[in-house]
This record gives structure tokens, sequence and C-alpha cells, in this order.
């Protein structure tokens, strides 16, 4: 079985994180028997933060992204096309990405004749394959953005997605909420696909005699870091070593730096910044609580990242994502969004029993374990695959 997968999210020169979760499902897919070749859609245009502090760094690394790379073993190519600035013509970025993904795509075909095009969101992976028409079928997988966010774009951009839905063989949706608003914007085939991650072999040692909450994910309001810093500041007295660590980056860095400074609290909340992968994965299991009352939750796996590594978690009630991880075992507490008195008693209970918080943490690693490794999304995928064939 070979697959030619597209995706605008993926690991690329200048940031080796982003979308890493498609680059691990199509290692995983390869693992589980597919053939795989990757093609990324790359808009070398820098950032509209990039050109506003005139960071030539940044500026320059929209441009110098090597065209053809290889990750893990896998042939990637990366796609460049031009389209206008986000977020109002978002919707429209697949007729833009179409005549060279087209290009590429045919290309491709004539050295490795896939049978299938798995596209990383409707918009605009999926809808610039549709438009290229290359005669095989087409697999989409949702992470959320599709249903959540673009579809609320407008109504062309409702639209460009309820059509790519329609000309998909299969849609994978990464939870049953997000399956349902899949359908409900057109798709015709379903399938829930979680993805995954490693398993460490044993915990990792804690960082420091003190307990530590402990954040990772871009820094976007959505993921609500604010809030754990409203948290720890209320409880200062019950727990005045508690301290909060942050990996990832992003607009929210800032605003919450300040945040912490006028609370009193800047001096036990840790900023780290983004890490390569493999880096924020280990600093992350070092902390005693994994913490995230992230709003707009497709998924999340970052959650089961830490709590594969014997960390219990936070996370929201209503989420997608986290109230389908708390249903498949223990490990995942849920508190009402946006609630800060909610998430500190939450945290508070955690920290404040450490035999209680090891059972925990054994009972999120076993949730992962059985549920949510890349062995066994590779698997699914595979599946997934076949089924879109027949």
């Amino acid at each position: 079985m070979k697959i030619a997968v597209v995706a605008e999210f993926y690991p690329r020169a200048a940031d080796p994180v982003l979308g890493i979760w498609a680059h691990r499902q199509a290692l995983a897919a390869r693992d589980a028997g597919a053939e795989v070749r990757v093609l990324v859609l790359q808009r070398p245009v820098p950032s509209r933060a990039a050109l506003a502090k005139h960071d030539l760094g940044a500026i320059g690394d929209a441009l110098r992204q090597p065209r053809r790379a290889v990750l893990d073993g896998l042939d990637v190519e990366y796609v460049p096309f031009l389209a206008p600035p986000r977020p109002r013509t978002y919707g429209d970025w697949g007729a833009y990405a179409a005549p060279t993904l087209a290009i590429a795509l045919r290309r491709l075909r004539r050295r490795f004749p896939f049978d299938l095009v798995h596209a990383h969101y409707a918009v605009p992976a999926g809808d610039a394959v549709r438009r290229a028409r290359v005669g095989v079928p087409l697999v989409v997988s949702v992470h959320g953005g599709d249903v959540l966010h673009t579809v609320h774009l407008g109504d062309r951009a409702r639209r460009t997605v309820e059509t790519t839905f329609a000309a998909a063989r299969l849609v994978l949706a990464n939870s049953a909420a997000i399956k349902a608003l899949c359908r409900r914007h057109g798709a015709r085939a379903t399938r829930v696909v979680h993805l995954g991650t490693d398993l460490p072999a044993a915990p990792a040692a804690r960082n420091g005699t003190a307990p530590a909450l402990v954040t990772l994910g871009h820094l976007v309001a959505r993921k609500r870091h604010a809030d754990v810093v409203r948290a720890l500041w209320l409880l200062r007295e019950r727990h005045p070593e508690l301290r909060y660590v942050v990996i990832g980056d992003g607009p929210e860095r800032e605003p919450l730096r300040a945040l912490a400074a006028d609370l009193g609290v800047a001096d036990r909340v840790d900023l780290r910044g983004q890490l390569e992968h493999a880096a924020a994965l280990e600093e992350a299991r070092r902390g005693a609580l994994f913490v995230l009352p992230s709003v707009d939750e497709a998924f999340g796996v970052a959650y089961v990242e830490a709590m594969a590594g014997w960390l219990p978690a936070i996370g929201c009630r209503g989420e997608p994502g986290p109230e389908e991880i708390a249903a498949a075992g223990g490990g995942l507490q849920l508190v009402p969004p946006g609630d800060i008195e909610a998430l500190a008693g939450a945290i508070d209970a955690l920290i404040s029993a450490p035999d209680w918080r090891r059972e925990i943490g054994d009972a999120a690693r076993a949730t992962v374990a059985h549920n949510f490794t890349w062995e066994r999304c590779g698997e699914q995928t595979l599946a997934a695959y076949a089924e879109a064939l027949r």
C-alpha cells in the first residue's frame, strides 16, 4: 500500500516541532506496513509578527526552507505556494496551493505510484488535493480546526470544507465529537483515529525538590495558560514552593510574563520557550502534575504524552478530546472551563496527597498504554486506508 501524505503543518528546518503529530502518524503508518511519501505545503512568506519586528532571521527562515528532506527515513518534499494573508482568505488557500501541488503529485506518482492521498485538514491540504484531480481516493484527517474554526470564517470557507468532505472517500476525526461535527458538515464516511505517543520505559526523575505544575503546548489564548498562573496565585499560601513550568512559545508568552509579575508569582513561573520535541517531552515528564485547561481542544496529544510518563493531568470538562481521554480510563481530571477556583482546587488536592497522585499517575500510564500509543495509531490508520481503498 503506497500512500502520499499532504500537509500544511509539518516539521521544517526553522520549526522542527510544527505539526510533529502529522509526521509521527506518517511514521506510525509506515511502521504498520504502508509505504509513505510526504508533500508539505510551504508558504514562503514571513509571518506578520516577523515583519512587524523586522526579525531578519525569521524573515529569512521562510525563504531558506530546502525543497527536499529526509526525516526519520521518510522522503519529504516542500511544495511552495503563494496566498494572501490570514485569516479571512484562509478558506481559499487550497485554490492557491493546488497548481504547484498538482505538479508535485503527478511528478511523485511517476516514481511512486501511490494508491491514496492522505491530507491533514480539509483546508488547505484536502481542498488542494481535490482540485489537483490526481485520480486516487482522498482521505482527510480533521484535527479540529476545520470544524471548530475554518467553517466559521464565512460562507465560502464553510462551503470549501464541506465540498472537500464530500469529495473524500473517508474522513478521519481525532475524537468522536469531532467526527459528529464532520458529519454535520457533509462528511459521508467517517472514522475516529486517535493520535498517540511513545511509552517511556521508566518515570523521569523529578525536577528539583519542589513540586512543579507543567504545561507543554503553543502559547495561544485558547490554551488558557493564564488560568494556571491565576490558580498558582490562589494557592500561594497553601503551597508556597509550587512552581509552574511552561514549555512552548507563541503570542501569549509576554502577556503571561506580565500577568505573573502583576500577581507577584513571577519567580515561580518558568517560561522555557520552545524546545525540540524529545527534549520538551523529557522536561514535561519531570513535573509533578500536567495542567492544560484548554478550550476548543479537539483531542490534545499533550495530555497523553504527559500521562504516558506517569503524570496525572488536568483538562477541561466539555471539550471533545479531554472528555474522550478521560472516558478511556483514569489519569485525567476535568474541571469546568474558566473556573479558576475549581482548577486551583483540583491542583491542591493532587499536590497535597503525593501517594494518591502516584496512584493517579499509574492510572494515567495504563490509560495511554491501552489506548493511545503510536503503534495503535498506525494500526488504526492502516485499517482506515484499507477501508478507503475498498
